[in-house]
């Protein structure tokens, strides 16, 4: 790779996908060994199919995502962007999909505040309906469309990462997790950061082009 930006910001995203795959890998390895169960874990084996496919699904669009971030990897390799490029929509629709159903189906917790199923629910709708649009682009050719509603599906996917560092402040002041309005506040704010700064690299993008075209 020929420039720091295709390699470090694939990398970047591959560590912010890390964190949370390792905690989804060790629950992997807890359903496949059925247990031991407790109050903490209980509602993910009421269901392992849905939390396998979310887990999964996940990390494989955060990986295989990731290198689709690198602007002269993906130049140079059409045909590798193209052939990955099926299997992320998949594992994106397939994370997106599942957790709205595990949304739908897990119990409240006492740690969760009132409004996060909401913002989870219209999450997960908001990144299910990006990657169709993102479909629906390819189809009718609009590629720049469907890169951009794909980049909006990536950045509401990796939620999870991003809600490391938001829930970190909190916990560096009281040493503990945050709970209800503050918990619920961390988990928004992860996403919100995420698809801020798609958009706003989205409208940077836009400018550039223009300004190109003017100037030409």
């Amino acid at each position: 790779m020929k420039k720091k930006s295709d390699w470090l910001i694939p990398a970047g995203l591959i560590l912010l996908t890390l964190v949370p795959s390792l905690a989804g890998a060790a629950r992997l390895a807890g359903l496949a060994q059925g247990g031991p169960v407790t109050a903490e874990n209980a509602r993910f084996f009421g269901a392992p199919v849905a939390v396998s496919l979310h887990i999964l699904g996940s990390f494989v669009f955060g990986v295989l995502g990731a290198l689709q971030f690198s602007p002269g990897f993906r130049t140079r390799n059409p045909r590798w962007h193209r052939m990955a490029g099926r299997p992320v929509i998949v594992a994106g629709a397939v994370a997106a999909l599942s957790g709205l159903y595990l949304t739908a189906v897990f119990p409240h917790l006492d740690t969760d505040g009132p409004t996060l199923f909401s913002v989870r629910m219209a999450v997960g709708t908001a990144m299910a309906l990006s990657i169709a649009l993102s479909i629906r682009a390819i189809f009718a050719r609009r590629f720049a469309e469907h890169g951009a509603w794909m980049m909006r599906a990536y950045a509401l996917g990796m939620g999870a990462g991003t809600q490391v560092i938001t829930h970190l402040p909190w916990i560096i002041v009281t040493g503990t997790l945050p709970t209800g309005y503050t918990r619920d506040t961390a988990m928004a704010a992860a996403w919100l950061i995420n698809i801020v700064f798609v958009e706003w690299r989205l409208r940077r993008s836009v400018r550039r082009t223009n300004s190109v075209s003017y100037s030409g």
